[in-house]
């Protein structure tokens, strides 16, 4: 079941972000921040434990997929499409989803395409390890047309 995050869920997240994300990992003070923030939404899914979570941020006429982790035992499950799609589910008005993601992560970049996801460009050096961010986007305006 998915539900929007609350402060009981953070040392959870940051747990599943270091394991994820390594160096690169939200602590949670930023992922407070993130709670907080005017225009974000951050979901999890899991029961006493956080399996997944995902968290989006709207400004104007875009909405950025900031994160989105799911436990490795349970990748591959249909858990990170899931949490995708709640955050697609709640676009406000916007007209594209942005994301940034590691171009040495073949299995991320591969999973954005076949939910719609186009490379823009390239952020060269963009984290922490020196590995290029590919910036993708999906085109909401024109699915709201077609709906």
């Amino acid at each position: 079941m998915i539900r929007l995050a609350t402060e009981a869920d953070l040392a959870d997240v940051a747990a599943l972000e270091s394991d994820l994300f390594g160096s690169d990992a939200w602590d949670e003070v930023a992922l407070r921040a993130e709670l907080e923030g005017v225009g974000r939404r951050f979901v999890v899914v899991g029961g006493e434990v956080v399996a997944g979570y995902a968290v989006s941020r709207s400004i104007a006429d875009v909405v950025d997929l900031q994160r989105i982790g799911v436990a490795a035992a349970l990748q591959r499950t249909g858990m990170a499409t899931a949490l995708l799609d709640e955050l697609l589910a709640h676009p406000g008005e916007a007209e594209r989803m942005m994301l940034e993601v590691s171009a040495v992560n073949l299995a991320a970049i591969e999973f954005y395409r076949r939910n719609g996801f186009a490379e823009l460009a390239t952020r060269p050096r963009y984290y922490r390890d020196g590995s290029d961010a590919l910036v993708m986007s999906r085109d909401l305006a024109s699915e709201r047309m077609t709906s």
